[in-house]
């Protein structure tokens, strides 16, 4: 069911209510309705099914062989090992490659006889770019480097890999990236998306695929091992998190497991990252992942090198951590600052009613251009690349919506890029600035063809509706069950209807956020499902953020599209409601 007309101007998608099936009722009645209707929206509806979800155990019996060319990459890692050769890790600038390349490094010094033969290499991201560079795996050669191993990049770099070859590097590259038309030559090519890969995993981030190559490894030479697996699951859990690749199947698992590590806090640069981002060890969850520690490892890259945010994950003294979390901290603060003022350079000079948002400038950093992309697809539900110009070369980044695959699109114009590669939803480019014109047409053309004729709105997805008196701590004790939760998995939004607003005020140093106290007084304080509910007379706490400009405009009964968080503020912990969009209750409308 869609409902229109939200403040916000969201399509509110409503699920339809679950059947009532035996079988899935089996799995357990301690399990509340509310997380039932949700799991089954999410196509959990069997025993099984149910008690592996909420179990949360990682799958040690995943056969990591059964990814295409692993045995291949084992043997010649194994013989490299034996033979004393140099093996360069070659990775990303962001997090995921950085995390994939902190990993691989670590878990092959663990296993090498001399642990200086291992040497992690990421590319500069404004003199080499991203991928594979000509100069670099030159460069790699000349030092002594006999194979190199690339880690989240790769798979669209067969000229690259070519290179390599002829000057005498054998390649293993592994990418979980959207394969090219041409696979590029190497000794092995480890990527989930290959058609003959048997393994059951296919969204594993970079860091995921690093972490299936070590162990592998570690199955293959159990003599060599020393340090324990667990040991590489926080970097799993950053990368994966931060890359936004799905929580579900086995990335799922994976960051639960890494996330037992990570509040454990065995690196100290972690430990320092924690503390200079506020972070409490022991309750970290993947949201912090995604909004304090993957921002501020993605800064190094964005602003000054990626090597900043390696040095900090393999930090094994105090000092040296404090001092490189302050590094990464102050360059989030730039990050923050910065985006801000190229974001708004770019609004002035686009139109936001255009199929696709293209726009570029000298000024907009290569660092920074994704997350400009990322506010203008947010802000005018289109797909938008944004470019730094070069003298000579232009290098793009891309974000989009559900409605329009960006890295298929730039396939067609893959006549006129240097390279590409992404997602569905996000990609980057390089492009020689004579092709500018006709590649700016040739999208443009593209988006209004695929996108021709759509209602072109956000949507919600609602997965219940429930009266507000409902809302407890039991409910928010099942629904922590879904936990990781994120892009892919994320925390179910729920719908009440005709909640009566108590009062209202805007929040905020710029007063851009609406704070709320709402009541539930058709339905009472009881909840049916235990745990003690809203209590007559109490109001409930609610904070809407970014949606300051309604106060004083909301009418008597709303109804809400919310989140159930917790709110932990001065030693005490109370639910939240954390409101994502309102609308005016039947029979009402906005005061003027």
């Amino acid at each position: 069911m869609i409902r229109p007309s939200s403040l916000r101007e969201f399509h509110w998608l409503v699920a339809p209510e679950m059947p009532p099936r035996p079988s899935f009722e089996s799995g357990g009645d301690a399990v509340h309705p509310v997380l039932r209707q949700v799991l089954y929206n999410r196509g959990i509806s069997q025993p099984a099914d149910l008690q592996s979800f909420l179990s949360n155990h990682y799958l040690q019996s995943r056969d990591p062989f059964k990814l295409a060319d692993m045995d291949r990459a084992v043997d010649r890692i194994a013989r490299a090992l034996r033979d004393g050769e140099m093996i360069v890790v070659y990775g990303d600038f962001d997090a995921d490659g950085v995390t994939a390349t902190v990993l691989l490094t670590e878990a092959l010094r663990d296993l090498a006889d001399d642990r200086r033969l291992i040497v992690p290499y990421i590319p500069d991201r404004v003199d080499e770019g991203y991928g594979l560079n000509l100069d670099a795996l030159t460069g790699l050669r000349e030092r002594g480097a006999n194979l190199v191993i690339s880690v989240d990049c790769g798979i669209r770099s067969p000229v690259e890999a070519a290179h390599a070859k002829a000057i005498g590097l054998d390649m293993i590259i592994t990418d979980h990236h959207g394969l090219g038309q041409e696979l590029p030559t190497a000794v092995a090519i480890i990527n989930p998306r290959r058609p003959e890969s048997e393994y059951p995993e296919r969204n594993l981030a970079g860091v995921g695929i690093a972490f299936k190559l070590a162990q592998a490894l570690r199955l293959s030479l159990p003599d060599r091992v020393h340090r324990d697996e667990s040991d590489f699951l926080d970097l799993v859990a950053i990368g994966t998190v931060a890359d936004l690749a799905p929580l579900t199947g086995e990335n799922r698992k994976l960051v639960a497991e890494g996330l037992v590590v990570l509040n454990e806090v065995r690196r100290p640069g972690l430990a320092a990252l924690m503390n200079i981002s506020g972070l409490q060890p022991g309750q970290l969850t993947a949201e912090n992942i995604g909004f304090a520690i993957g921002p501020r490892i993605n800064a190094a890259g964005r602003l000054a090198h990626a090597y900043d945010a390696a040095r900090l994950l393999i930090a094994t003294n105090t000092v040296g951590a404090q001092e490189q979390a302050s590094l990464l901290d102050e360059l989030n603060r730039q990050r923050q600052t910065l985006t801000r003022k190229l974001s708004a350079l770019a609004e002035e000079r686009i139109d936001p009613a255009a199929s696709i948002i293209i726009t570029g400038d000298p000024q907009f950093k290569s660092g920074i251009v994704g997350l400009v992309a990322s506010r203008l697809s947010e802000q005018t539900y289109r797909p938008a690349i944004v470019m730094e110009q070069g003298d000579e070369e232009s290098r793009g980044s891309c974000r989009s919506i559900p409605e329009f695959h960006i890295t298929q699109a730039l396939d067609e114009v893959a006549d006129l890029l240097v390279r590409h590669g992404g997602h569905s939803q996000a990609a980057g480019f390089t492009i020689r600035n004579e092709n500018l014109p006709e590649f700016t047409a040739r999208m443009t053309e593209i988006a209004e063809d695929r996108l021709f004729g759509q209602d072109l709105r956000p949507g919600l997805s609602i997965e219940a509706t429930l009266p507000l008196s409902q809302v407890d701590w039991a409910l928010q004790n099942n629904l922590a069950q879904l936990e990781p939760t994120g892009y892919g998995n994320p925390s179910p939004l729920l719908l009440s209807r005709a909640v009566e607003v108590v009062s209202h005020r805007q929040v905020g140093s710029d007063a851009s956020h609406l704070q709320l106290f709402l009541t539930d007084a058709r339905h009472g304080g009881q909840s049916r499902y235990g745990g003690g509910g809203l209590q007559p007379g109490h109001a409930f706490p609610a904070i809407a953020f970014r949606q300051g400009e309604w106060a004083g405009m909301l009418p008597r009964h709303v109804d809400i599209v919310y989140r159930v968080g917790v709110n932990r503020w001065q030693g005490k912990t109370n639910l939240q409601l954390v409101v994502e969009d309102i609308q005016p209750a039947q029979g009402e409308g906005l005061a003027s």
